[in-house]
């Protein structure tokens, strides 16, 4: 006798007794296709009704050919014994499907003339459920079973048990060792990864620390540059200021000594008018001439003033250099900072980078057990496949002996081929998940990669900043030297511009060059005190209280002439000069045939009450050769003229 399985699975049946509600119960049905050799060859269908949390509970029902026709002439069916079970099973299937419903379509009913399920014959209704009415498809009559059929029954359910028992231990061995093995590979390559990690650690934190260091050495030295270069500026800013305060205040000396010895010449000349009543008529001439002289005098004051406007335009060039520079430390200071930030942005992706990768190991853990779950699914699916090849292979050799019941082998062979592609089609999708999982891996890698490449990256620029750095140090060095190189030029042009003034007395009208220095870039002037000692005029014969032995009003008219000739030279030279920074010094000639220097007779200087004394000349006009006899022999720089009033510098 050979036994073929067909169905076998849990339904919920509704049970009904006499005198009693109806309660669910999950049922296993089992059908059974018994073939029969001896002595005749024959197949009967055996359906068993059992409960797993019952083993005593067991109910059987065993319809042969001639049962089946009895059965379908008292209850209409239109099915042959061949397609009745799998037609029974497509009932049962669609019981399945319908019974997690509030109201099934398809339902079983356990119907029991005792009031309760104790070893007494059963029916099995398949009933459809509609508004109207409900249909019973299929009824059949099941009898307990005997004592020799629960022993029978319970010993292979153990055997089965023991079977399984047996193959799950052998499959556990399996996989305990496998995962053993694993295990022991995981763990070494996290002992390695872990201690890559250590190390990479390490380094990164002796790196940064190193760049810190290095920045913050390089701030404090930048820092300190920047202090010292402020205040040597500071202090030459000072020095150049009190240098030019003590010109001043020389020069007002000067005057005001001048002033006394005016005023002594004056006592002198009203005492001379006094005693000489003659002269009157001339002096009234010399008075017309002498505001003539005025009004040219008031021109060079405005020509002075322009001189000052341009010495302050130096000035403020000087202090925008200065600006410039400080401005070029907070942009140093800025670019450190900038730098710092980037370090800290390094270690954020770094950070990240860290977290990702551990998610990542987690990630790869996760789809290793997946893979694991899914080979041992895969190892079933193929022990199920053998069967299923041993199944086909004794269907194909009953085939030969059963050709009559060739309509049922083939319903047969059709399921199992459907088994077998859904099968097929959970390996494939098995497949296609580990590929995935596979391409998810390698773009994992591939971040990984490229945050790699973004580290080396940011260390490139690290570099890149150290050498900008380092460049930025060497062109505050040049121009440092260039500043210390034009400081050396003023000390050493201070002896030399003596013999450039001379150089332009001999022309009246030569200017002098303009220093320039091409290879610093500098095309400016250098400083308002060598501006100030180009503009000073050539020394002359130092016998400063010798009088000319010509007649009055012949010197008198000559000095106006000189001085006119004087005004227009040095007007014109303004006029031509205007974008210029530095004035030429205009030069005059001493009267070469008397030997005489050319100057003003003390008794046409006469004393006023309302005079007020005089003060904001420049040099220039001290210098000029009408005013020289009555000076030191040295000129004396001076930076800016006081704005006073015309009036102040001649009286009256």
């Amino acid at each position: 006798m050979a036994a073929e399985r067909i169905f076998d699975r849990a339904v919920s049946v509704r049970a009904r007794g006499c005198g009693c509600e109806e309660r669910k119960l999950n049922i296993r049905v089992n059908v059974e296709l018994l073939s029969i050799s001896n002595p005749v060859h024959k197949k009967d269908l055996a359906v068993r009704l059992t409960d797993d949390t019952d083993p005593f509970f067991l109910y059987n029902l065993v319809i042969s050919e001639e049962d089946f026709q009895s059965l379908k002439s008292q209850q209409g069916l239109l099915v042959d014994f061949s397609a009745f079970p799998q037609k029974f099973i497509d009932l049962l299937q669609q019981c399945i499907q319908e019974q997690n419903k509030d109201i099934p379509r398809f339902l079983l009913q356990l119907v029991s003339s005792a009031p309760a399920l104790d070893h007494t014959p059963v029916s099995l209704n398949v009933v459809e459920t509609n508004p109207f009415k409900h249909l019973t498809h299929l009824s059949l009559k099941f009898l307990p079973g005997t004592d020799a059929e629960i022993k029978k029954f319970l010993a292979n359910c153990l055997k089965c048990l023991k079977e399984d028992k047996m193959m799950l231990e052998e499959k556990l061995k399996k996989t305990e060792e496998d995962l053993t093995r694993q295990l022991s590979y995981t763990q070494q390559s996290l002992s390695e990864k872990s201690r890559e990690l250590d190390k990479l650690k390490n380094e990164w934190t002796s790196y940064t620390t190193a760049l810190s260091n290095k920045h913050s050495q390089e701030l404090t030295s930048e820092k300190e540059r920047a202090l010292q270069a402020q205040t040597q500026y500071q202090q030459q800013h000072e020095q150049q200021k009190k240098e030019l305060e003590n010109l001043h205040q020389k020069s007002i000396q000067q005057l005001q000594n001048r002033l006394s010895e005016l005023e002594v010449i004056n006592k002198d000349l009203t005492e001379r008018r006094y005693k000489g009543d003659s002269t009157v008529r001339e002096l009234k001439a010399k008075l017309s001439g002498l505001e003539d002289e005025c009004q040219r005098a008031k021109q060079e004051v405005l020509s002075l003033r322009r001189e000052n406007t341009t010495l302050d335009a130096e000035c403020h060039e000087k202090e925008k250099l200065i600006n410039q520079l400080q401005t070029r430390v907070a942009v140093l200071d800025q670019e450190i900072k900038d730098k710092d930030q980037l370090v800290t942005r390094t270690k954020e992706v770094l950070d990240a980078t860290q977290e990702q990768k551990v998610i990542l190991e987690e990630s790869t853990e996760e789809k290793q057990r997946h893979i694991e779950k899914l080979e041992t699914t895969i190892k079933s699916l193929s022990a199920e496949l053998l069967k299923a090849n041993e199944i086909i292979k004794k269907l194909q050799g009953d085939l030969k002996t059963l050709m009559s019941k060739l309509k049922l082998k083939n319903t047969v062979t059709i399921q199992q081929e459907k088994l077998l592609a859904e099968k097929e089609e959970k390996l494939q999708k098995e497949q296609r998940e580990s590929q995935e999982m596979g391409q998810s891996l390698r773009m994992k890698e591939q971040e990984v990669c490229k945050l790699q490449e973004q580290l080396e990256s940011t260390i490139q620029k690290l570099e890149e900043s150290k050498q900008l750095l380092k460049t930025n140090e060497n062109v505050i060095t040049w121009l440092n030297r260039q500043l210390s190189e034009v400081q050396m030029a003023k000390k050493l042009d201070t002896p030399a511009s003596a013999h450039a003034a001379g150089r332009a007395a001999g022309s009246p009208l030569s200017m002098p060059d303009r220093p320039s220095f091409h290879s610093s870039g500098i095309s400016h002037p250098i400083s308002p005190l060598y501006a100030f000692q180009n503009f000073l005029e050539p020394t002359h014969s130092k016998n400063g209280n010798s009088q000319c032995p010509a007649p009055k009003a012949s010197t008198s008219t000559f000095f106006s002439l000189s001085l006119q000739v004087h005004l227009n030279s040095q007007l014109s030279k303004l006029s031509r000069c205007s974008d210029a920074h530095t004035v030429p010094a205009a030069g005059h000639t001493a009267n070469k045939e008397n030997g005489e220097q050319l100057g003003l007779d003390p008794k046409y200087f006469k004393r006023k009450d309302d005079s007020i004394p005089l003060r904001g000349l420049s040099q220039n006009t001290l210098n000029s050769e009408y005013l020289r006899p009555y000076l030191p022999t040295k000129a004396q720089p001076c930076p800016k003229a006081a704005a006073t009033p015309a009036s102040a510098y001649f009286p009256g």
